[in-house]
Protein backbone atom coordinates (compact mmCIF):
# COMPACT_ATOMS: atom_id res chain seq x y z
CA UNK A 1 0.00 0.00 0.00
CA UNK A 2 1.07 3.58 -0.45
CA UNK A 3 1.01 6.63 1.75
CA UNK A 4 -2.52 8.02 1.92
CA UNK A 5 -4.25 10.65 3.97
CA UNK A 6 -5.99 7.84 5.84
CA UNK A 7 -2.77 5.96 6.54
CA UNK A 8 -2.99 2.26 6.04
CA UNK A 9 -1.80 -1.15 7.10
CA UNK A 10 1.65 -0.71 5.56
CA UNK A 11 2.33 2.45 7.57
CA UNK A 12 0.97 0.83 10.72
CA UNK A 13 3.26 -2.16 10.13
CA UNK A 14 6.19 0.20 9.56
CA UNK A 15 5.53 2.02 12.82
CA UNK A 16 5.13 -1.22 14.75
CA UNK A 17 8.34 -2.62 13.22
CA UNK A 18 10.22 0.53 14.23
CA UNK A 19 8.67 0.24 17.71
CA UNK A 20 9.82 -3.36 18.03
CA UNK A 21 13.32 -2.63 16.77
CA UNK A 22 13.60 0.30 19.21
CA UNK A 23 12.60 -1.90 22.14
CA UNK A 24 15.05 -4.64 21.17
CA UNK A 25 17.95 -2.21 20.62
CA UNK A 26 17.21 -0.48 23.92
CA UNK A 27 17.02 -3.68 25.94
CA UNK A 28 20.05 -5.30 24.27
CA UNK A 29 22.25 -2.25 24.88
CA UNK A 30 21.12 -2.06 28.49
CA UNK A 31 21.79 -5.77 28.95
CA UNK A 32 25.26 -5.42 27.39
CA UNK A 33 26.37 -2.33 29.25
CA UNK A 34 24.85 -2.78 32.71
CA UNK A 35 27.30 -5.45 33.84
CA UNK A 36 30.26 -3.93 31.97
CA UNK A 37 29.84 -0.50 33.55
CA UNK A 38 29.10 -1.94 37.00
CA UNK A 39 32.26 -4.07 36.82
CA UNK A 40 34.27 -0.95 35.96
CA UNK A 41 33.05 0.82 39.10
CA UNK A 42 30.14 2.68 37.56
CA UNK A 43 31.90 4.70 34.86
CA UNK A 44 34.06 4.11 31.80
CA UNK A 45 35.70 7.02 30.00
CA UNK A 46 35.38 6.26 26.29
CA UNK A 47 36.52 9.60 24.85
CA UNK A 48 37.13 13.10 26.11
CA UNK A 49 33.43 13.88 25.62
CA UNK A 50 31.68 10.53 26.08
CA UNK A 51 31.45 8.12 29.02
CA UNK A 52 29.49 5.02 29.89
CA UNK A 53 27.98 5.45 33.35
CA UNK A 54 25.46 3.83 35.66
CA UNK A 55 22.55 6.13 36.48
CA UNK A 56 19.24 4.88 37.85
CA UNK A 57 16.52 7.34 36.89
CA UNK A 58 13.41 7.03 39.04
CA UNK A 59 11.72 10.02 37.41
CA UNK A 60 10.93 11.04 33.86
CA UNK A 61 13.26 12.78 31.44
CA UNK A 62 16.37 14.17 33.07
CA UNK A 63 15.25 12.93 36.51
CA UNK A 64 12.21 15.23 36.79
CA UNK A 65 9.45 13.93 39.06
CA UNK A 66 11.96 11.61 40.65
CA UNK A 67 10.67 9.69 43.61
CA UNK A 68 11.75 6.65 45.57
CA UNK A 69 8.10 5.83 46.24
CA UNK A 70 6.93 2.53 44.80
CA UNK A 71 3.69 4.17 43.67
CA UNK A 72 5.64 6.60 41.44
CA UNK A 73 7.24 3.70 39.58
CA UNK A 74 3.84 2.25 38.68
CA UNK A 75 2.19 5.60 37.95
CA UNK A 76 4.97 6.55 35.52
CA UNK A 77 4.81 3.11 33.93
CA UNK A 78 1.04 3.34 33.53
CA UNK A 79 1.27 6.84 32.08
CA UNK A 80 3.95 5.76 29.59
CA UNK A 81 1.87 2.77 28.49
CA UNK A 82 -1.24 4.94 28.14
CA UNK A 83 0.71 7.36 25.96
CA UNK A 84 2.05 4.48 23.85
CA UNK A 85 -1.50 3.18 23.35
CA UNK A 86 -2.67 6.65 22.34
CA UNK A 87 0.23 6.92 19.90
CA UNK A 88 -0.76 3.55 18.42
CA UNK A 89 -4.19 4.94 17.52
CA UNK A 90 -2.49 7.97 15.96
CA UNK A 91 -0.16 5.60 14.07
CA UNK A 92 -3.17 3.85 12.52
CA UNK A 93 -4.11 7.20 10.93
CA UNK A 94 -0.57 8.22 9.92
CA UNK A 95 -0.44 9.48 6.35
CA UNK A 96 3.31 9.41 5.75
CA UNK A 97 6.26 7.16 6.53
CA UNK A 98 8.02 9.92 8.49
CA UNK A 99 5.14 10.17 10.96
CA UNK A 100 4.79 6.37 11.18
CA UNK A 101 8.50 6.05 11.93
CA UNK A 102 8.35 8.86 14.50
CA UNK A 103 5.43 7.32 16.35
CA UNK A 104 7.13 3.90 16.32
CA UNK A 105 10.28 5.40 17.83
CA UNK A 106 8.37 7.15 20.61
CA UNK A 107 6.26 4.08 21.41
CA UNK A 108 9.35 1.86 21.44
CA UNK A 109 11.24 4.26 23.68
CA UNK A 110 8.34 4.52 26.11
CA UNK A 111 7.91 0.74 26.31
CA UNK A 112 11.68 0.20 26.63
CA UNK A 113 11.78 2.43 29.69
CA UNK A 114 8.65 0.82 31.15
CA UNK A 115 10.40 -2.55 30.94
CA UNK A 116 13.21 -1.11 33.09
CA UNK A 117 10.77 0.30 35.64
CA UNK A 118 9.07 -3.08 35.96
CA UNK A 119 12.36 -5.03 36.13
CA UNK A 120 14.51 -2.68 38.22
CA UNK A 121 12.19 -0.06 39.71
CA UNK A 122 14.07 2.63 37.75
CA UNK A 123 15.34 3.31 34.25
CA UNK A 124 18.97 2.43 33.51
CA UNK A 125 20.67 5.38 31.79
CA UNK A 126 24.26 4.85 30.67
CA UNK A 127 25.21 7.24 27.88
CA UNK A 128 26.96 10.36 29.18
CA UNK A 129 27.94 13.20 26.85
CA UNK A 130 29.87 16.22 28.08
CA UNK A 131 31.76 19.16 26.63
CA UNK A 132 33.71 21.95 28.31
CA UNK A 133 32.55 20.86 31.76
CA UNK A 134 28.86 20.73 30.78
CA UNK A 135 27.16 17.34 31.04
CA UNK A 136 24.04 16.36 29.17
CA UNK A 137 21.93 14.26 31.55
CA UNK A 138 22.69 10.55 31.14
CA UNK A 139 20.33 8.80 28.76
CA UNK A 140 19.77 5.49 26.96
CA UNK A 141 18.65 4.21 23.56
CA UNK A 142 14.96 4.49 24.53
CA UNK A 143 15.44 8.16 25.42
CA UNK A 144 17.26 8.77 22.13
CA UNK A 145 14.43 7.07 20.22
CA UNK A 146 11.89 9.34 21.90
CA UNK A 147 13.89 12.49 21.11
CA UNK A 148 14.44 11.47 17.47
CA UNK A 149 10.75 10.55 17.19
CA UNK A 150 9.64 13.96 18.45
CA UNK A 151 12.06 15.62 16.01
CA UNK A 152 10.59 13.57 13.16
CA UNK A 153 7.06 14.60 14.15
CA UNK A 154 8.15 18.22 13.91
CA UNK A 155 9.82 17.55 10.57
CA UNK A 156 6.71 15.76 9.30
CA UNK A 157 4.62 18.75 10.32
CA UNK A 158 6.85 21.06 8.31
CA UNK A 159 7.21 18.85 5.24
CA UNK A 160 3.74 17.34 4.99
CA UNK A 161 1.56 20.37 5.71
CA UNK A 162 -2.08 20.09 4.84
CA UNK A 163 -4.44 23.02 4.58
CA UNK A 164 -7.27 22.25 6.98
CA UNK A 165 -8.74 25.73 6.64
CA UNK A 166 -10.45 24.93 3.32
Amino acid sequence: MTDTAEGGPSLTRLGLAVCGISIVLDQVTKWLFLDIVRAAGGAIEVTGFFNLVTVWNRGVSFGMLSSDAELGRWLLSGLALAIAIGLFFWLRKAGHWILATALGLIMGGAVGNVIDRVRFGAVFDFLDLHVAGYHWPAFNVADAAIVVGVGLILLDGLINKTDNAA
